[in-house]
Parts: structure tokens; sequence; C-alpha cells
């Protein structure tokens, strides 16, 4: 199905372990997801993600949101 998708111009999400300052990528392909936004973010563009939570990040302040979020979270976790 891929080789099809790809005949017609379709692109592939990839699949990707983050490490703390690269990242290993486990089956190709020409993007990721935002964890926080669901945007398509260009595996040359990928700059922010977390080791923790596995996730990419479209720009700071989508890492900074989902940040926040995961405190909240712990913080109502703690009540």
């Amino acid at each position: 199905m891929d080789h099809i998708n790809n005949l017609f111009g379709a692109k592939t999400e990839a699949r990707i372990r983050y490490a703390d300052a690269d990242y290993h990528i486990m089956s190709p392909g020409e993007f990721v997801r935002c964890a926080v936004t669901g945007q398509q973010i260009a595996i040359a563009d990928l700059r922010y993600w977390s080791v923790a939570r596995q996730e990419a990040y479209v720009d700071a302040r989508a890492s900074l949101a989902r940040h926040l979020e995961c405190l909240a979270e712990a913080d109502a976790g703690d009540v």
C-alpha cells in the first residue's frame, strides 16, 4: 500500500525513537506529527521533542504547552 501511495505523491509518517540530542528513525517516512497540534513536521525540520514522552513538537511554544499540561496533570494527581 505504501508503494501505491508513494506513486501518487502521498507522504508517509515516520516512526522515530527520540534520544537526548538525536533521534533514530525506526520506520522511514517524510514527516512526524506534533503531539500538541497534530501538524505534520518534515523530518528535516524536526527540532523539538520529548525523550521522556517520546513525542515531537512543531515548535517551542507547542513543547512548552505540552510540558505545562503534563505538570498540571501531575499536580491534579497529587490531590
